[in-house]
């Protein structure tokens, strides 16, 4: 455990950020499972389910979570389900 007290803050607050940075994360995975999902089975919010896991996957690139490169090859696999 630090001693400094400036060190004993940052602890605290990147314990927060890597919380928050996991539930983002999560959150981004299952918005993708559940597309994947509902395209396997033909559902009718296919196309609902596309654009929220795209927009959590841009959200996840914007907050520095995932790589540009990454956030494109999973949206394009994505896109290509749903054109399947």
């Amino acid at each position: 455990m630090p001693q400094i007290k400036s060190a004993i803050k940052r602890v605290k607050t990147s314990a927060q950020i890597n919380e928050r940075n996991t539930a983002q994360r999560s959150a981004m995975r299952s918005s993708m499972k559940k597309f994947e999902q509902a395209a396997a089975n033909n559902d009718s919010n296919t196309q609902d389910l596309y654009r929220q896991a795209t927009r959590a996957i841009d959200m996840a690139k914007s907050k520095g979570l995932i790589k540009k490169n990454k956030a494109a090859r999973d949206k394009s696999r994505l896109a290509h389900k749903i054109n399947k």
